[in-house]
């Protein structure tokens, strides 16, 4: 084990190893080697080790080099895992499991993951109409008329839904992925009125990753349904206003992977839509669909090119794989043809079976050719990580809505981006009640955000909130104070707040409390906690990339480190980007 020792693993891989040989002394080292590169895997956020990239001859594997090992590359590795009592193909209880068509090693936990996921969207794939009525096409030609956007690719993901129990609809931002979802439902709420009879009330169940992303949701519906004058107000009525998040849908406990909706205990749901699905790891995507029954449809939607979520698995990227070829077969191509008259031309090459029922939508209503964000972005996740920051140009041609600064200009762009939500702090007796005031304070300060790459270091989310603090509270030395915001880090399931939801302290009555945002099915808009109540918070005045998915501001500030780190991928780049609506600043 010495070699082993040698490598620049985490501990905790090495010490898994170590504990794999323990139970089974006679192991070879090479299934040590691989066990212990599984779990340096999982630590990167993959959830298996890609055996065909492993065993090549080389010095480097994801930046750990393994020169020194080269003389265990053995031939018979293959050999050697078929007889060893640590890994099986999934027979057994064995601690690994070898995927053998897939040349991957798993984790047991993550591969039954895996499995239930691949088996589950398998089923799930198989068309359950051969035709729509008349009416449903008629109501499509409505909600769709002819715009001059060819192929109207949301026509497209909207037809294309409606064909089978599952569905992907990508897009970057601006592309009208809730727009499309709106009029989806209302095609899905009437299409099964006439199949099951009009007096029949489907149960539609809206969710996203987080409570920001679930509150974002439900006002772009509610935005998008006032727009719909082809579809009836029984027809509206049925479409879900307001969004929960997936931990609540699937009815998660504090400290435990179990959930009150299970396989044993289905959700009573005849349609799921889950928002933000970049966001959900392979865990949490295995326990959606196992909650589900085999009747429920379940539409996804997201942008594949975001960061992927924070916990092991990129399932969506997964799933949206060559999503932008538009690779459909000869049935989906009739299938569009037949209910949209939109023509695509045949693909040449592999066409999987879930491209079939994945859309993505290509034009942006929001960044148009000459938006500076939608430029930056496309050229990000066209071009290689090396190359993604020669973006010198681009900002040079949108002095607009892109600005580059200095680290020496983040105080006051920081000082003036908060401006607005600090000016409405004081605008208090401007409201009729406290709850109109906090609103518009928590409104405010959304309109700007800091962004980071990294949680330490000088231009880490820990320094900069610091500094924040100190730049716009100076005199405050408390760590509560009258306008400072947090973010929760935690799910806590007794008040009804989730990781990720953002309140701010104000004086409601005399006393100090935090504002958030109601994520409750209720009339209430805001609710309040007392500080003395809320104990897993961060300031945030700077978050990181991660914690910013699901949300949009109308000026982003990223702060990029002044070191080269791992986590500055392309993936964070273009995310940290798209979080901008209007002006995106970049600090260097």
């Amino acid at each position: 084990m010495d070699e082993l020792n040698e490598l620049k693993l985490p501990y905790l891989s090495k010490a898994f190893a170590t504990f794999l040989k323990e139970q089974s002394k006679d192991e070879h080292f090479v299934v040590l080697l691989a066990a212990a590169f599984v779990s340096y895997e999982l630590s990167r956020g993959e959830v298996y080790l890609d055996l065909n990239a492993f065993f090549k001859e080389q010095k480097e594997f994801n930046d750990v080099d393994v020169s020194s090992l080269e003389s265990y590359f053995v031939k018979d590795w293959k050999t050697l895992f078929s007889s060893s009592k640590l890994i099986t193909q999934g027979n057994g209880e064995s601690p690994l499991v070898w995927d053998k068509v897939n040349n991957r090693l798993y984790f047991r936990r993550y591969w039954t993951y895996q499995k239930t996921v691949d088996e589950a969207i398998e089923k799930r794939l198989v068309p359950i109409r051969k035709e729509l009525p008349v009416e449903i096409t008629m109501q499509l030609n409505a909600l769709f008329p002819v715009s001059g956007i060819t192929p109207d690719w949301q026509k497209i993901a909207c037809a294309v839904a409606l064909r089978s129990k599952f569905s992907i609809i990508t897009g970057g931002p601006g592309t009208g992925k809730t727009t499309t979802l709106t009029k989806l439902l209302a095609l899905s709420v009437l299409l099964l009125r006439l199949e099951k009879g009009n007096n029949f009330k489907p149960e539609i169940l809206l969710a996203a990753p987080t409570g920001k992303a679930a509150n974002r949701v439900s006002e772009s519906i509610n935005n998008a349904l006032e727009k719909l004058e082809t579809i009836t107000p029984e027809i509206k009525a049925a479409i879900p206003q307001k969004s929960g998040t997936i931990h609540r849908l699937l009815g998660s406990s504090a400290n435990s992977r179990l959930k009150k909706h299970n396989r044993h205990n289905r959700l009573n749901a005849d349609i799921v839509i889950i928002d933000e699905a970049s966001m959900i790891d392979l865990e949490m995507m295995a326990a959606l669909l196992e909650a589900l029954s085999e009747n429920t449809q379940l539409i996804l939607l997201g942008d594949k090119d975001q960061l992927s979520s924070v916990e092991p698995g990129y399932v969506f990227g997964n799933l949206c794989l060559d999503a932008e070829k538009d690779a459909y077969d000869k049935e989906t191509l009739d299938w569009i043809s037949n209910y949209t008259d939109e023509k695509i031309k045949p693909k040449s090459g592999y066409i999987s079976a879930i491209n079939q029922q994945t859309v993505m939508l290509k034009y942006s209503h929001r960044f148009n050719q000459d938006s500076g964000i939608g430029q930056l972005a496309n050229f990000v996740n066209e071009t290689d990580k090396d190359n993604m920051f020669d973006t010198d140009a681009i900002f040079k041609n949108h002095p607009k809505d892109l600005h580059k600064i200095s680290s020496k200009d983040l105080k006051k762009v920081s000082t003036d981006g908060y401006s607005f939500y600090k000016n409405e702090i004081k605008n208090k007796a401007k409201y009729s009640t406290v709850d109109e005031w906090a609103e518009a304070v928590l409104k405010a300060f959304d309109k700007f955000r800091i962004l980071c790459a990294i949680h330490e270091s000088e231009l880490g989310t820990n320094a900069l909130n610091n500094n924040v603090q100190e730049w716009l509270f100076k005199d405050e030395k408390s760590i509560w104070f009258e306008g400072r915001p947090v973010m929760i880090t935690k799910n806590d399931y007794n008040l009804g707040l989730m990781n990720g939801d953002i309140g701010i302290a104000l004086k409601k009555d005399g006393n100090l409390k935090v504002a958030f945002f109601s994520n409750d099915d209720g009339a209430e808009k805001i609710r309040w906690f007392s500080t003395s109540r809320i104990s897993d918070v961060q300031t945030a005045f700077a978050l990181t990339v991660h914690k910013s998915q699901g949300s949009e501001f109308e000026h982003t500030l990223f702060v990029l480190p002044n070191d080269d780190v791992k986590v500055l991928t392309k993936e964070l780049y273009y995310t940290a980007i798209t979080r901008a609506k209007s002006e995106f600043t970049q600090s260097s």
